[in-house]
């Protein structure tokens, strides 16, 4: 653990990935399940290439009890490609964390099953105590160089607590189960949903299983903070950070190959010969309301009812691993799917054949990889699943022939296009699968495996990890250069030399928050004297070119600076006047879609005490800043989602501003219009100055070609930032000088 340059992996998880069990006063370790340990360990294992890093830590809570873990250790046993740290939770805490608020209230949640959700402020404070405990225990050994990677549900407030206390840390997250639609989320508890945001942003990247879940995630973003998104890449207000899809891989290797072991082919060919050249269908699932065991059977009977003449021809596998039995809605679920089994079978049942062959129990690796080759028909229907690495194994199981039929709501249901996908939820869709999947021809089985395969091949579990570990170290790279540095005073000093070498210059400078301060009503930021004065004295060298760039109407504009010679830009660009010519307009000023957009804004004006609307010829805007602060940022999410529902396929676009929301005719933007400008001369000098979400346009297309200055806080693709309008006035007094 010493020497100052090594760099580490730390892997977080709720548990660690292995047990250890006491018989006979001897320890023995038994590795964990789940879709997460078989996925690290195949990559610890050593096909991974983890490229600096020194050495592997893997930090979760235990299973046993501390006592074991002292005397499993005396003995300096290793426990896999790995360092360990577990961490022990005292366990009414822990109970009240995991079976409280991570799988009564999130599980459901996510899951889409919201009448489940419980609400309880103790489970609530048990999550928050437990992911403090976690964030101790790394806040006490994160060193700079380390990389953090976070996993699942159970820890989403724990990358913002380590962020707080390591500022500059490589962290990444990744979820392994659905993020769902706000709608949804947005039933939590406003602070709860607020720390849980907050805590995930405090990763540089969250990953996901798929696009979806990304966008869910996204518009969450928007509506809990406020924090708009480009790419895929949220821009906080000190850095940005980056949500992408990671759809897991499986060991493709694993469980192709599994064939070739003596004991798989051997339980392979003993379930064959036990059922006669029957059919299989088969399917496994960890005990849980989401899997759709119940909708499973009911469609396995619908089958039955359409097609007699399968019956005795076929016969569905059903094994059910146990999960989470202190929870009591596992074990009503239980005792559902084992009355509709003792149902059909009764209902079935002759005396040489048993339909559904049920089985309540955990099955060994050669267990289920003889089962996955054995059958006939891979039956996996979620009601709704993260990922469903199920699916994947199956398919890489196969040789030349086998069916999937798979759950349209599954993770999995996005890569694998080629299975036979359904809704799990309609019996008559389910039966016609099954009747496709048994009747489909010998080619096309091969075909679609084939295609299936190589794509489980090109995107492993090996590519799934370097994949994300590269991103997060991309993330961090454009972190490190999008650092926008305060102008200091020696930067000032080398900006004004350029300046006053400069042959030909062009000025850009936003009005409102840049020039002038923002005031309670947008009509009484008028110029005073002083700023008109300067401004003249500017514009007066020949070798100076000023442009006023502003999201205010032409009007305005003009009946403050009609007397400079300087451009003035209206409405983002939608209006020009150059500095000895008259208004011309971008393009015909269409009103036809105003009627349209004003009642929404009026209905939130009155809905909101001090905010009111602008109407200029190319925009409308809602401004909330006479509103209270907490009122108008819930009221402006509130209006951003009205809006772009509204507004989906329009030439409209919806700018989501410093406490103002703009609507305007797409095309329209500050960055095209300051390039517009600057194709009438060369510069060798160019400035560019804002404030707002409007000026990123401007920074962006500049930003080869200007010295470019963010006014305030918040992520910006400009070089350099500026605390206030005061400082902007100085530096623009200092090239006067």
């Amino acid at each position: 653990m010493n020497g100052g340059s090594e760099r580490r992996l730390i892997v977080v998880s709720n548990r660690l990935p292995f047990q250890l069990l006491e018989k006979n006063k001897k320890i023995t370790l038994k590795e964990s399940d789940g879709g997460l340990v078989s996925a690290l360990k195949s990559y610890f294992d050593g096909e991974g290439s983890l490229g600096e890093v020194s050495s592997k830590w893997w930090i979760g809570s235990a299973e046993f009890p501390e006592k074991r873990w002292k005397k499993f250790t005396e003995g300096n046993k290793r426990t896999g490609a790995f360092e360990v740290d577990p961490i022990f939770v005292d366990t009414k805490v822990y109970n009240r964390y995991y079976n409280g608020f991570c799988n009564a209230t999130l599980w459901p949640l996510f899951h889409y099953f919201p009448s489940y959700v419980e609400y309880d402020d103790n489970t609530f404070r048990a999550y928050e105590e437990v992911n403090r405990i976690f964030a101790d225990r790394i806040n006490a050994m994160l060193r700079p160089g380390d990389i953090l990677w976070v996993h699942d549900y159970q820890l989403m407030l724990l990358p913002g607590m380590v962020r707080e206390k390591h500022p500059d840390a490589t962290i990444g997250f990744f979820l392994h189960i659905p993020f769902p639609s706000y709608e949804l989320l947005r039933q939590l508890h406003r602070p709860w949903k607020e720390k849980i945001v907050k805590g995930l942003l405090g990763a540089d990247l969250i990953g996901f299983h798929t696009h979806e879940y990304v966008q869910h995630f996204l518009k969450t973003v928007q509506m809990v903070t406020g924090f708009d998104h480009q790419y895929r890449s949220i821009l906080m207000n000190d850095r940005v950070v980056k949500a992408d899809l990671f759809p897991l891989g499986i060991d493709f290797k694993k469980f192709h190959e599994a064939s070739n072991h003596k004991d798989v082919l051997a339980e392979k060919n003993s379930i064959r010969k036990n059922f006669n050249d029957r059919k299989i269908i088969f399917s496994v699932d960890r005990l849980d309301y989401t899997k759709g065991i119940t909708h499973r059977l009911s469609g396995f009977e619908r089958f039955l009812e359409l097609h007699p003449e399968w019956r005795e021809k076929v016969v569905f596998i059903l094994v059910v691993v146990p999960s989470r039995q202190i929870i009591s809605k596992y074990n009503e679920r239980r005792k559902m799917i084992e009355e509709q089994v003792g149902r059909l079978n009764g209902k079935y049942s002759t005396l040489q054949w048993q339909p559904i062959i049920y089985r309540y129990n955990h099955l060994s690796f050669t267990e289920l990889a003889a089962l996955y080759e054995a059958s006939d028909v891979g039956l996996i229907t979620p009601l709704r699943d993260g990922m469903n690495l199920v699916a994947k194994e199956y398919v890489a199981s196969r040789h030349d022939d086998g069916v999937l039929i798979l759950s349209e709501l599954a993770g999995a249901a996005n890569e694998m296009g080629e299975a036979v996908l359904v809704n799990p939820m309609d019996n008559n869709e389910v039966a016609q699968a099954i009747l496709t999947g048994l009747t489909m021809p010998l080619q096309d089985q091969k075909q679609k495996l084939q295609i299936l395969q190589k794509r489980l091949v090109d995107y492993d579990v090996i590519h799934w990890v370097n994949d994300f570990l590269r991103q997060l170290e991309e993330v961090k790279e454009h972190q490190r250069t999008q650092a926008t540095k305060h102008l200091s005073t020696r930067e000032l000093a080398v900006i004004g030399d350029h300046f006053r070498h400069a042959e030909r210059r062009h000025l850009f400078l936003d009005y409102d928050g840049t020039l002038v301060p923002y005031t309670r009503q947008p009509d009484l930021a008028v110029p005073n004297k002083g700023l008109i004065n300067l401004l003249s004295t500017l514009s007066s060298d020949s070798r100076t070119e000023a442009t006023i760039i502003s999201g205010r109407d032409s009007q305005t504009l003009e009946k403050w600076f009609h007397d400079l010679p300087i451009n003035l830009v209206a409405e983002h660009g939608a209006s020009i006047r150059l500095r000895d010519g008259l208004w011309r307009h971008e393009r015909e000023i269409d009103q036809s879609w105003k009627p349209r957009i004003r009642p929404t804004l009026e209905l939130f004006t009155q809905r909101s005490p001090g905010s009111m609307i602008e109407e200029k010829n190319h925009t409308m805007a809602w401004h909330y800043r006479n509103v209270d602060p907490e009122l108008g940022f819930v009221r402006s999410r509130e209006l951003l989602d009205n809006l772009h529902h509204l507004l989906r396929n329009t030439p409209l676009n919806i700018i989501d501003g410093n406490k103002v929301i703009e609507v305007r005719m797409a095309g329209v933007d500050k960055g095209t219009v300051a390039k517009k400008l600057l194709e009438e001369h060369e510069y060798d000098f160019i400035l560019a100055v804002g404030d707002d979400k409007t000026d990123e346009d401007m920074f962006r297309a500049l930003a080869d070609k200007a010295v470019t200055i963010k006014i305030g806080n918040g992520n910006t693709s400009a070089q350099y930032s500026l605390s206030d309008y005061m400082e902007v006035i100085r530096l623009l007094n200092l090239l006067t000088a």
